[in-house]
């Protein structure tokens, strides 16, 4: 059955990293952009389906190809694609069948962030391996992928937007999350630099800054004095949830945010309210 489709992003070709887990904001960000009309490219790793939490079992999910169904119910096009963000050439080749399936890419949503857990020690405990792969994903991976769909958003000279998944751990440190603080406090201020770069060529960027999100990612820190630690902190006293995520992203992908750029902008229930 074919949900309601709006036109505000008709025509419009979208990436989105990081969008094969049923409960994440790469998945609810895709949804959003479909709904708004956009073609959605959806990345994953390729995900062991015997590692899925047992709620995507239970939902027989199928990860990027599960995302790529909810697209298309909207009566977009949608394709899946196994990548490596780390990778600077399996980025390219991510770009290159982008351009080939549809001919152009207008949106670049970068949101692959590697597992949450052995990188949450103190830095005398941080092994140096776990510490770059953080930096290696998150910040090479949006080094990549703002390069690779920038070039091609330029040559294309139609403007475009570029949407970066900073946290609300780019904007204040925590213990026992220093890869982690490090490599979202970088991405926020690389996209304020692209930005400054490419604003002439009408290409906005922008980071998304989440608190804490109900997600799958986040089920290793579990549902209970921890996690309930976290909620009493945030003044909504709730976490947020992927489509809350997805709203804004698509919000900074549609014509009525194109003078907004170089901004990282919050969405954490009040939990930080600083810039």
């Amino acid at each position: 059955m074919t949900e309601q489709t709006g036109s505000e992003l008709k025509g419009k070709v979208a990436i989105v990293t990081g969008a094969g887990r049923m409960r994440g904001i790469g998945r609810g960000t895709a949804t959003v952009l479909a709904r708004m009309g956009a073609h959605v490219v959806v990345t994953g790793t390729g995900r062991d389906p015997a590692s899925y939490p047992q709620d995507e079992k239970d939902a027989g999910w199928r990860d990027i190809h599960s995302t790529a169904e909810q697209i298309e119910a909207f009566g977009v096009r949608a394709l899946p694609l196994v990548s490596n963000v780390a990778d600077q050439e399996d980025v390219q080749k991510m770009i290159d069948a982008t351009v080939t399936e549809f001919g152009r890419l207008d949106i670049m949503v970068n949101n692959a962030a590697a597992p949450y857990g052995n990188d949450r020690v103190s830095v005398m405990d941080m092994q140096t391996d776990v510490f770059k792969s953080i930096v290696d994903v998150k910040l090479m991976g949006t080094f990549y992928a703002c390069k690779a769909a920038a070039t091609q958003m330029v040559r294309q000279g139609e403007g475009g937007r570029i949407v970066n998944l900073s946290s609300t751990m780019g904007k204040s440190g925590r213990a026992n999350t220093s890869a982690y603080n490090a490599a979202n406090f970088a991405v926020d201020g690389f996209t304020q630099a692209l930005s400054k770069e490419i604003g002439d060529h009408n290409i906005t960027v922008n980071s998304v800054c989440p608190g804490l999100i109900e997600t799958s990612r986040l089920d290793p820190m579990g549902r209970t004095d921890r996690w309930d630690a976290r909620l009493a902190e945030i003044p909504m006293r709730r976490a947020g949830t992927g489509e809350e995520v997805g709203e804004l992203i698509g919000f900074l992908c549609s014509q009525r945010a194109a003078y907004i750029t170089g901004q990282s902008i919050n969405v954490n229930g009040g939990v930080i309210t600083e810039r």
